[in-house]
């Protein structure tokens, strides 16, 4: 007599008995409280959703930059050895030696926020208060001459902030996913010339035009 019957039978037994196991909970941790839902849903948005109740001034950010960010940022924003350069590069964005700053580059004063609120001072992150981060992120604003010394930064003026690059930045218009072509691929022994048309500007990385350049896809 085959076993292949008694082999299913223990197998559809073992199944059976160990369903409720299997339905009941894993009793591996628990769900979160409010209070930790709320400290971590500390993200702002470029309408301002997400902000704070605070203010800061300039004059305040100054000195709190000065404590907090000035060690790796510079007094001004200049950057220390590699660390960020926060200010300047106004027009460079489109040379051949763009710098990004929050002045030339980034689209929204929320970025700015956002990235201090969470993840500033460096190696002490959430430490700072909301109006600490108000004032800091106007003193940043002011190092770019966006606003003006006397400006105070709060959550009813948040929205009226305009980065200088804001307008190059746009939704992307390409499809999620990307439409495949009726066209057959190629799956093996696919080879066609590759003709040079630029080589690299700093370090000699481009083969030379001489020589065969043939790829694989």
């Amino acid at each position: 007599m085959s076993k292949f019957p008694k082999i299913l039978s223990i197998i559809f037994c073992s199944l059976l008995c160990a369903t409720p196991v299997l339905a009941s909970k894993l009793n591996l941790g628990r769900e979160a409280t409010k209070a930790e839902i709320k400290a971590w849903d500390i993200d702002v948005r470029p309408d301002g959703q997400g902000l704070p109740e605070g203010k800061g001034t300039v004059e305040k950010g100054e000195q709190v930059f000065s404590e907090q960010c000035a060690a790796c940022h510079g007094d001004f924003g200049e950057g220390v050895d590699r660390w960020p350069v926060l200010a300047g590069g106004l027009g460079t964005i489109k040379g051949d030696d763009p710098v990004k700053t929050v002045g030339s580059y980034w689209p929204y004063a929320s970025t700015v926020f956002d990235y201090i609120y969470r993840a500033m001072p460096f190696g002490n992150a959430q430490s700072l208060s909301p109006d600490e981060v108000y004032a800091v992120t106007a003193y940043i604003l002011h190092l770019n001459e966006i606003v003006k010394e006397d400006f105070e930064l709060s959550k009813k003026n948040f929205t009226s902030i305009k980065m200088p690059n804001e307008k190059n930045f746009f939704a992307d218009p390409r499809p999620d996913t990307p439409t495949m072509k009726k066209k057959k691929p190629c799956m093996e022994n696919c080879k066609k010339k590759v003709k040079i048309t630029k080589r690299a500007r700093v370090i000699n990385v481009t083969p030379d035009q001489n020589k065969n350049s043939t790829s694989k896809e």
